[in-house]
Protein backbone atom coordinates (compact mmCIF):
# COMPACT_ATOMS: atom_id res chain seq x y z
CA UNK A 1 0.00 0.00 0.00
CA UNK A 2 1.84 3.05 -1.26
CA UNK A 3 0.18 5.75 0.85
CA UNK A 4 1.77 6.27 4.27
CA UNK A 5 -1.05 6.20 6.83
CA UNK A 6 1.04 5.90 9.99
CA UNK A 7 0.28 9.52 10.91
CA UNK A 8 -3.29 8.47 11.71
CA UNK A 9 -2.18 6.21 14.58
CA UNK A 10 -2.89 7.91 17.89
CA UNK A 11 -5.49 10.33 16.50
CA UNK A 12 -8.31 10.86 18.96
CA UNK A 13 -11.72 12.51 19.17
CA UNK A 14 -14.32 12.89 21.92
CA UNK A 15 -18.11 13.10 21.60
CA UNK A 16 -20.83 13.76 24.17
CA UNK A 17 -24.40 12.52 23.96
CA UNK A 18 -27.53 12.52 26.09
CA UNK A 19 -28.77 8.93 26.27
CA UNK A 20 -32.44 9.50 25.48
CA UNK A 21 -35.06 6.74 25.81
CA UNK A 22 -36.27 6.69 22.21
CA UNK A 23 -33.37 4.87 20.48
CA UNK A 24 -33.41 2.11 23.12
CA UNK A 25 -37.21 1.80 22.94
CA UNK A 26 -36.99 1.61 19.14
CA UNK A 27 -34.33 -1.12 19.21
CA UNK A 28 -36.35 -3.10 21.76
CA UNK A 29 -39.32 -2.98 19.37
CA UNK A 30 -37.07 -3.98 16.46
CA UNK A 31 -35.84 -7.01 18.44
CA UNK A 32 -39.45 -7.93 19.36
CA UNK A 33 -38.90 -7.21 23.04
CA UNK A 34 -41.91 -6.02 25.04
CA UNK A 35 -40.08 -3.44 27.16
CA UNK A 36 -39.28 0.26 27.34
CA UNK A 37 -36.31 2.19 28.69
CA UNK A 38 -37.33 5.24 30.75
CA UNK A 39 -34.80 7.58 32.31
CA UNK A 40 -32.81 6.04 35.13
CA UNK A 41 -32.66 2.45 33.85
CA UNK A 42 -29.54 0.69 32.58
CA UNK A 43 -28.84 0.48 28.85
CA UNK A 44 -28.39 -3.15 27.67
CA UNK A 45 -24.93 -4.18 26.53
CA UNK A 46 -23.99 -3.13 22.97
CA UNK A 47 -26.94 -0.75 22.75
CA UNK A 48 -24.48 2.13 23.19
CA UNK A 49 -24.05 1.78 19.40
CA UNK A 50 -27.36 3.69 19.13
CA UNK A 51 -25.70 6.83 20.50
CA UNK A 52 -22.71 9.06 19.70
CA UNK A 53 -23.58 8.76 16.02
CA UNK A 54 -21.29 10.74 13.68
CA UNK A 55 -23.19 13.09 11.39
CA UNK A 56 -21.90 13.99 7.94
CA UNK A 57 -23.61 15.88 5.16
CA UNK A 58 -25.08 13.76 2.38
CA UNK A 59 -22.69 15.39 -0.09
CA UNK A 60 -19.79 14.07 2.02
CA UNK A 61 -20.77 10.41 1.49
CA UNK A 62 -18.43 8.04 -0.30
CA UNK A 63 -19.29 5.49 -2.97
CA UNK A 64 -20.53 2.97 -0.41
CA UNK A 65 -22.72 5.41 1.54
CA UNK A 66 -20.29 5.80 4.44
CA UNK A 67 -18.69 9.16 5.12
CA UNK A 68 -15.87 9.71 2.68
CA UNK A 69 -12.54 8.54 4.10
CA UNK A 70 -9.92 10.91 5.41
CA UNK A 71 -11.62 12.50 8.43
CA UNK A 72 -11.11 10.69 11.72
CA UNK A 73 -10.57 7.33 10.01
CA UNK A 74 -7.52 7.06 7.73
CA UNK A 75 -8.00 7.33 3.94
CA UNK A 76 -7.18 3.68 3.22
CA UNK A 77 -7.04 3.36 -0.60
CA UNK A 78 -9.23 0.24 -0.73
CA UNK A 79 -12.92 0.48 -1.67
CA UNK A 80 -14.66 -2.00 0.66
CA UNK A 81 -14.81 -1.79 4.43
CA UNK A 82 -16.36 -4.19 6.93
CA UNK A 83 -16.63 -4.58 10.70
CA UNK A 84 -14.24 -7.47 11.40
CA UNK A 85 -14.69 -7.86 15.15
CA UNK A 86 -14.66 -6.22 18.57
CA UNK A 87 -13.64 -6.78 22.18
CA UNK A 88 -15.40 -5.29 25.22
CA UNK A 89 -15.08 -4.90 28.95
CA UNK A 90 -18.34 -3.83 30.58
CA UNK A 91 -17.29 -2.09 33.78
CA UNK A 92 -20.58 -0.47 34.80
CA UNK A 93 -23.87 0.14 32.97
CA UNK A 94 -24.62 3.30 31.08
CA UNK A 95 -27.82 4.93 32.37
CA UNK A 96 -30.66 6.24 30.22
CA UNK A 97 -31.39 9.95 30.70
CA UNK A 98 -27.85 11.11 31.54
CA UNK A 99 -25.03 12.52 29.43
CA UNK A 100 -22.08 10.30 28.57
CA UNK A 101 -18.82 10.79 26.70
CA UNK A 102 -17.08 8.61 24.12
CA UNK A 103 -13.36 9.01 23.39
CA UNK A 104 -12.13 7.24 20.24
CA UNK A 105 -8.47 6.68 19.34
CA UNK A 106 -6.82 5.07 16.29
CA UNK A 107 -4.89 2.33 18.09
CA UNK A 108 -3.35 0.31 15.24
CA UNK A 109 -3.13 0.27 11.46
CA UNK A 110 -1.83 -2.90 9.79
CA UNK A 111 -1.64 -3.51 6.01
CA UNK A 112 -1.62 -7.19 5.00
CA UNK A 113 -1.68 -9.33 1.89
CA UNK A 114 -4.55 -11.81 1.89
CA UNK A 115 -5.47 -14.59 -0.52
CA UNK A 116 -7.95 -12.25 -2.21
CA UNK A 117 -5.51 -9.31 -2.44
CA UNK A 118 -4.37 -6.41 -0.24
CA UNK A 119 -6.07 -5.83 3.10
CA UNK A 120 -5.74 -3.18 5.76
CA UNK A 121 -6.85 -3.63 9.36
CA UNK A 122 -7.59 -0.55 11.46
CA UNK A 123 -8.24 -0.93 15.20
CA UNK A 124 -10.05 1.87 17.01
CA UNK A 125 -10.38 1.98 20.80
CA UNK A 126 -13.48 3.56 22.34
CA UNK A 127 -13.87 4.49 26.01
CA UNK A 128 -17.29 5.41 27.38
CA UNK A 129 -17.71 7.37 30.61
CA UNK A 130 -20.67 8.68 32.57
CA UNK A 131 -20.66 10.72 35.80
CA UNK A 132 -16.88 10.48 35.84
CA UNK A 133 -16.94 6.68 35.83
CA UNK A 134 -15.42 4.41 33.17
CA UNK A 135 -18.33 2.29 31.85
CA UNK A 136 -17.24 0.48 28.67
CA UNK A 137 -13.86 -0.23 27.07
CA UNK A 138 -14.20 -1.28 23.43
CA UNK A 139 -11.77 -2.20 20.66
CA UNK A 140 -13.22 -2.20 17.15
CA UNK A 141 -11.47 -3.85 14.17
CA UNK A 142 -12.24 -2.58 10.66
CA UNK A 143 -10.99 -4.38 7.55
CA UNK A 144 -10.56 -2.69 4.15
CA UNK A 145 -10.26 -4.77 0.97
CA UNK A 146 -10.52 -4.71 -2.82
CA UNK A 147 -13.74 -5.29 -4.77
CA UNK A 148 -14.14 -8.95 -5.76
CA UNK A 149 -12.81 -9.90 -9.18
CA UNK A 150 -15.56 -10.79 -11.69
CA UNK A 151 -16.32 -14.51 -11.48
CA UNK A 152 -14.10 -15.04 -8.44
CA UNK A 153 -15.23 -18.03 -6.33
CA UNK A 154 -16.60 -17.35 -2.87
CA UNK A 155 -14.12 -18.08 -0.08
CA UNK A 156 -14.51 -21.41 1.69
CA UNK A 157 -16.36 -20.88 4.96
CA UNK A 158 -15.71 -22.63 8.27
CA UNK A 159 -18.57 -24.90 9.39
CA UNK A 160 -20.54 -23.88 12.48
CA UNK A 161 -20.81 -26.16 15.52
CA UNK A 162 -23.71 -28.60 15.37
CA UNK A 163 -24.95 -28.63 18.97
CA UNK A 164 -25.95 -25.80 21.30
CA UNK A 165 -27.66 -25.26 24.66
CA UNK A 166 -30.03 -22.57 23.36
CA UNK A 167 -30.79 -21.04 19.97
CA UNK A 168 -33.17 -18.94 17.87
CA UNK A 169 -33.94 -18.65 14.17
CA UNK A 170 -33.81 -15.14 12.72
CA UNK A 171 -35.58 -13.96 9.56
CA UNK A 172 -33.35 -11.16 8.18
CA UNK A 173 -35.94 -9.33 6.12
CA UNK A 174 -35.17 -5.89 4.63
CA UNK A 175 -37.34 -4.15 7.25
CA UNK A 176 -35.11 -5.44 10.06
CA UNK A 177 -32.00 -4.30 8.18
CA UNK A 178 -33.51 -0.92 7.36
CA UNK A 179 -34.55 -0.32 10.97
CA UNK A 180 -31.08 -1.12 12.30
CA UNK A 181 -29.43 1.05 9.65
CA UNK A 182 -31.73 3.93 10.57
CA UNK A 183 -31.23 3.53 14.33
CA UNK A 184 -27.43 3.55 13.97
CA UNK A 185 -27.40 6.20 11.18
CA UNK A 186 -25.52 3.68 9.05
CA UNK A 187 -25.55 4.69 5.39
CA UNK A 188 -23.59 1.66 4.16
CA UNK A 189 -25.45 0.67 1.01
CA UNK A 190 -24.82 -3.07 1.33
CA UNK A 191 -27.54 -3.17 4.01
CA UNK A 192 -30.42 -1.58 2.05
CA UNK A 193 -29.45 -1.04 -1.61
CA UNK A 194 -29.76 -4.45 -3.27
CA UNK A 195 -28.50 -3.42 -6.75
CA UNK A 196 -25.40 -1.95 -5.14
CA UNK A 197 -24.86 -4.90 -2.75
CA UNK A 198 -25.18 -7.49 -5.53
CA UNK A 199 -23.92 -5.62 -8.59
CA UNK A 200 -21.01 -3.61 -7.14
CA UNK A 201 -19.81 -5.47 -4.06
CA UNK A 202 -20.77 -8.95 -5.28
CA UNK A 203 -22.94 -10.17 -2.40
CA UNK A 204 -25.91 -12.48 -3.07
CA UNK A 205 -28.29 -10.12 -1.29
CA UNK A 206 -28.50 -7.43 1.38
CA UNK A 207 -25.88 -7.93 4.08
CA UNK A 208 -26.85 -8.31 7.74
CA UNK A 209 -24.85 -5.82 9.82
CA UNK A 210 -22.04 -7.26 11.91
CA UNK A 211 -23.08 -5.15 14.93
CA UNK A 212 -26.66 -6.36 14.53
CA UNK A 213 -25.47 -9.98 14.62
CA UNK A 214 -23.45 -9.25 17.77
CA UNK A 215 -26.45 -7.51 19.34
CA UNK A 216 -28.66 -10.50 18.52
CA UNK A 217 -26.13 -12.85 20.13
CA UNK A 218 -26.11 -10.91 23.41
CA UNK A 219 -29.90 -10.54 23.19
CA UNK A 220 -30.08 -14.34 22.96
CA UNK A 221 -27.94 -14.59 26.09
CA UNK A 222 -30.12 -12.03 27.93
CA UNK A 223 -33.09 -14.33 27.32
CA UNK A 224 -31.24 -17.08 29.25
CA UNK A 225 -29.73 -15.31 32.27
CA UNK A 226 -30.00 -12.14 34.37
CA UNK A 227 -26.28 -12.22 35.16
CA UNK A 228 -24.38 -9.22 33.76
CA UNK A 229 -21.83 -9.64 30.99
CA UNK A 230 -18.34 -8.68 32.13
CA UNK A 231 -16.46 -9.27 28.86
CA UNK A 232 -17.51 -9.98 25.30
CA UNK A 233 -15.67 -10.47 22.03
CA UNK A 234 -16.69 -11.45 18.53
CA UNK A 235 -15.18 -12.12 15.11
CA UNK A 236 -17.10 -11.78 11.86
CA UNK A 237 -15.97 -14.72 9.69
CA UNK A 238 -18.30 -14.55 6.70
CA UNK A 239 -21.39 -12.61 5.69
CA UNK A 240 -25.06 -13.38 6.18
CA UNK A 241 -27.52 -11.94 3.68
CA UNK A 242 -31.29 -11.58 3.52
CA UNK A 243 -31.56 -14.48 1.05
CA UNK A 244 -32.12 -17.08 3.83
CA UNK A 245 -33.02 -17.36 7.49
CA UNK A 246 -30.11 -17.93 9.87
CA UNK A 247 -29.78 -19.17 13.43
CA UNK A 248 -28.01 -17.90 16.54
CA UNK A 249 -26.71 -20.25 19.22
CA UNK A 250 -25.16 -20.40 22.66
CA UNK A 251 -23.29 -23.11 24.56
CA UNK A 252 -21.90 -23.09 28.10
CA UNK A 253 -18.22 -23.96 28.46
CA UNK A 254 -16.55 -25.77 31.33
CA UNK A 255 -14.67 -22.60 32.34
CA UNK A 256 -17.97 -20.74 32.89
CA UNK A 257 -17.83 -18.66 29.70
CA UNK A 258 -20.49 -18.80 27.01
CA UNK A 259 -19.71 -19.45 23.37
CA UNK A 260 -22.14 -17.67 21.05
CA UNK A 261 -22.30 -17.98 17.28
CA UNK A 262 -24.33 -17.20 14.18
CA UNK A 263 -24.91 -20.06 11.74
CA UNK A 264 -25.75 -19.38 8.12
CA UNK A 265 -28.42 -21.45 6.34
CA UNK A 266 -25.71 -23.42 4.52
CA UNK A 267 -24.07 -24.36 7.84
CA UNK A 268 -21.25 -21.78 7.67
CA UNK A 269 -20.00 -20.10 10.83
CA UNK A 270 -20.71 -16.41 10.21
CA UNK A 271 -19.84 -14.95 13.62
CA UNK A 272 -18.03 -16.50 16.59
CA UNK A 273 -18.20 -14.86 20.01
CA UNK A 274 -17.40 -15.41 23.68
CA UNK A 275 -19.13 -13.86 26.69
CA UNK A 276 -17.86 -13.94 30.28
CA UNK A 277 -20.50 -13.36 32.93
CA UNK A 278 -20.07 -11.29 36.06
CA UNK A 279 -21.81 -11.72 39.39
CA UNK A 280 -25.58 -11.28 39.40
CA UNK A 281 -26.79 -8.25 41.34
Amino acid sequence: MSQDLTDWTGRSETATDLLRPFPADALAATLDRDETYPEGVALPDLWHWLYFLPLHRLSESGRDGHAAKGGFLPPVPLPRRMWAGSRFRFLRPLTIGAEATKTSTIARLEPKQGRSGPLCFVTVSHDFRQDGQHCIAEEHDIVYREDPAPGAPAPVAQPAPEGSDFSRTIHPDPVLLFRYSALTFNGHRIHYDQPYATGVEGYPGLVVHGPLLATLLLDLLRRQTDAPVAEFSFRALTTITDTDDFSIHGARRDDGSIRLWARRADGALAMDATATLGDAA
